[in-house]
């Protein structure tokens, strides 16, 4: 195993880590953006409301998004136990 071969499998594991959190960034992004408007337009500071809505949303990016997730992070594990061998071999 030489240096490229750990940065080839380095920016894999970045690449699927950021396809798996990308729709969970996104979505409380958007929903805490619509969420501080909101606060800043009625002048109410309530901390649940800014909890609140991301957990729902949280939640259903997971019962969309998750068998989508849990394939990328199947096939990306699949694919790095099947090249241990070509990895540590002579």
């Amino acid at each position: 195993m030489n240096q490229d071969t750990v940065t080839q499998l380095a920016m894999q594991a970045i690449t699927v880590t950021f396809k798996v959190a990308g729709p969970f960034l996104v979505a409380g992004l958007i929903v805490g953006l619509i969420v501080s408007i909101f606060q800043a337009a009625t002048s109410i500071q309530e901390v649940t409301l800014s909890f609140i809505p991301k957990i729902v949303v949280t939640g259903a990016v997971i019962a969309i998004g998750g068998p989508w997730m849990l394939s990328q992070l199947m096939s990306y594990t699949q694919a790095l136990y099947l090249s241990i061998p070509s990895l540590v071999g002579p």
